[in-house]
């Protein structure tokens, strides 16, 4: 969420972030603004009154040791109606400070001016792209067909069992699976990450912490008997790690990796092309999250997408980068990168990674902050995560990139160490 006293400062800024990002209206920063008056007063009379009643009282002591008995038996009458005012007060403050909180939820984090303003996806801009489209001596097939040929994936009995989107990895196809999350877990390690075995899932607190709540209900898996969600990602506990707590400056960076399952509806994603790979329920992702000084923040995003390109890199998959428009970008981003692979079988980018920096969004939530060096006032700090690789969907590039004239799959030497096999098939 925002700082209120930015908000108070800057309501034209918030008013054009709303309009940039397409969501809610301008006008609930007036809501908020009078909101915030009235609470601020609110909150002005209960001291002054406070300090009223605690003034008094000592003047009624004073009085009946001094036998002047009806002069205090007056303030003693009323000092019971402040406390009933004060009761009063204290609970219209209350109130209104929840509403108040309530409506700072829903005000989108503040695009960084670096990012281009735009409506849809269309206005997103591709700033960097790397490798080379393949070229085969034959038709190249769709991840779907390889898939069947070589059983690598059972999209069927998973919708038996669980229902569409959530498939079984068989034989080299699992093996596969695993290979890439240890490969991407292995490198992360090695580039300076923490590796977190986190929660599957979360409360409400947490959601709420990382922006899933209120702006994305739709989309997570709920277990209303206890109160809990399935992640939609690792972000979610792992920037969560550190919710309430008071850094030392001399530790950041903290760099955290963690391979989960994502858990997602995917509400809202009908006309999408959602075959093979493409769009799943249940998917594996490592992910990469970083809590760091606000002034190196842009730096470390940077940094952050460098990781995450190695990787692609490192697997021989062409890509392209591409910086998110404000249309586009989400709720609770400053700036995003998403990271896109060819598909050659499909003849279509797939995204693959969405870098972001969320500034100080999150770590306000979530009440995070670091103490300077040489002690002072603890400082919100800065929270950045992105995908250090989403699974589906880059095991279908390698299957696509990958597939040779007599049917078999050849795999980039950087996994062989990981897979124990160069090849699948013929």
């Amino acid at each position: 969420m925002l700082d209120i006293q930015f908000i108070r400062d800057n309501p034209a800024v918030v008013k054009e972030a709303i309009d940039k990002k397409r969501t809610g209206s301008p006008d609930l920063v007036d809501r908020i603004l009078e909101l915030d008056h009235s609470w601020r007063q609110a909150v002005t009379e209960h001291q002054e009154l406070k300090t009223e009643a605690n003034a008094s009282a000592q003047q009624i002591g004073a009085l009946m040791k001094s036998g002047q008995r009806d002069a205090a038996q007056k303030l003693i009458a009323r000092n019971t109606e402040m406390k009933s005012r004060l009761a009063e007060l204290e609970s219209r403050e209350r109130s209104l400070h929840a509403n108040l909180n309530g409506l700072l939820y829903e005000i989108p984090n503040i695009p960084h001016p670096t990012v281009p303003v735009g409506r849809t996806e269309e206005d997103n801009q591709v700033v960097h792209e790397w490798g080379k489209h393949p070229s085969f001596s034959f038709t190249p097939r769709a991840h779907w067909d390889l898939i069947e040929q070589h059983a690598l994936v059972d999209f069927d009995r998973g919708a038996k069992v669980s229902g569409a989107g959530f498939p079984f990895y068989r034989g080299q196809g699992a093996r596969l699976q695993r290979s890439l999350v240890q490969f991407f877990l292995d490198t992360a390690t090695r580039r300076g990450y923490t590796e977190i075995q986190p929660p599957l899932v979360i409360n409400e607190d947490s959601a709420r912490g990382t922006g899933q709540l209120p702006d994305k209900e739709d989309l997570m898996y709920e277990a209303k008997r206890d109160g809990l969600y399935l992640i939609p990602t690792a972000e979610v506990p792992v920037t969560n790690l550190h919710r309430d707590e008071i850094i030392p400056e001399e530790e950041l960076p903290l760099k955290y990796c963690a391979y989960t399952p994502c858990f997602r509806r995917e509400a809202g994603s009908h006309g999408k092309i959602v075959r093979g790979l493409n769009r799943l329920h249940q998917f594996d992702k490592v992910e990469l999250v970083q809590f760091v000084h606000p002034e190196r923040s842009y730096d470390a995003l940077e940094a952050l997408r460098e990781d995450a390109e190695a990787l692609l890199v490192a697997l021989e998959l062409p890509y392209r980068r591409l910086l998110m428009s404000t249309g586009d970008m989400g709720f609770t981003q400053a700036k995003k990168y998403d990271l896109e692979v060819w598909s050659p079988g499909q003849e279509q980018w797939l995204e693959v990674s969405s870098i972001s920096n969320f500034e100080s969004f999150q770590a306000r939530r979530m009440n995070i902050r670091y103490r300077p060096d040489g002690g002072g006032k603890p400082v919100v700090l800065h929270t950045l995560n992105g995908s250090g690789l989403a699974l589906p969907r880059i095991v279908a590039a390698l299957l696509e990139h990958g597939q040779q004239a007599d049917g078999s799959i050849v795999l980039p030497a950087a996994l062989h160490p990981w897979t124990g096999f160069d090849t699948i098939g013929p």
